[in-house]
């Protein structure tokens, strides 16, 4: 149940309201970009109120801290992919496999391109990978179940064609090449349609398809991921 300080008005603004998303969606807006131009550590909690134009007390109306704030935004890295692996595992019928693996990293491919100020660098910052105070337990556990579905998928492709990769270490490969979008990012690379294919080819080729199944794959993806729809954070 809330409590009482989630539920009445916030204190007044500083600014005007810029009207752009709800408060909570500003603040993480802000944080996005505080987070991702100075680092984690050294962008405070007033700094974040400042930017959306509210007092700081303002902004625990919303959140508990700066790492609740951070919580929330790795979040979105992962949560909208994971929420359409039932739809993708109900689309694609078992032998078809490779389509399915294929669909899978063509949303969370769209999923990472999305997320504002490219987020996902976040995780991989030294201040926030090096913190041992920090409580990501959410986001590792949604991160590490889509893992398991790569290496699920890409096992079973993988035994198709012979290859020895083990499960485990194959889906953090799947997911080390879908996550290279957060680099190309960075270095400023548009993620766009031909893009995204060329990432996907990459996975499906680690997983031992020759150029005829890439080709079939992503055209029976492309074809069906219109159809699966991903929801922003």
């Amino acid at each position: 149940m809330p409590t009482l300080s989630r539920v009445r008005p916030g204190r007044p603004r500083h600014l005007p309201d810029k009207g752009v998303g709800t408060p909570r969606e500003q603040v993480l807006e802000a944080a996005a970009l505080l987070f991702t131009s100075k680092g984690f550590a050294a962008t405070s909690t007033r700094e974040i109120a400042e930017a959306v134009g509210i007092r700081q007390a303002s902004l625990y109306y919303h959140f508990a801290g700066k790492d609740e704030i951070l919580a929330a935004l790795l979040a979105m890295t992962v949560r909208p992919t994971q929420m359409v692996v039932d739809e993708i595992v109900a689309l694609v019928p078992p032998e078809r496999v490779e389509t399915g693996l294929c669909l899978l990293a063509l949303v969370d491919i769209e999923t990472l391109a999305r997320v504002p100020h490219n987020v996902g660098v976040l995780y991989q910052l030294p201040d926030v990978a090096s913190a041992t105070n920090l409580d990501f337990n959410g986001f590792r556990q949604a991160h590490g179940t889509l893992i398991k579905t790569y290496a699920d998928l890409g096992s079973r492709l993988a035994l198709r064609h012979a290859l020895t990769t083990t499960p485990s270490a194959l889906g953090s490969m799947l997911i080390q090449q879908v996550e290279g979008v957060i680099t190309l990012r960075t270095d400023g690379t548009e993620i766009d349609h031909d893009r995204a294919f060329e990432i996907v080819a990459g996975c499906l080729r680690l997983c031992g398809c020759d150029q005829a199944e890439v080709s079939d794959a992503l055209r029976r993806a492309g074809s069906l991921q219109s159809r699966v729809a991903i929801q922003a954070e």
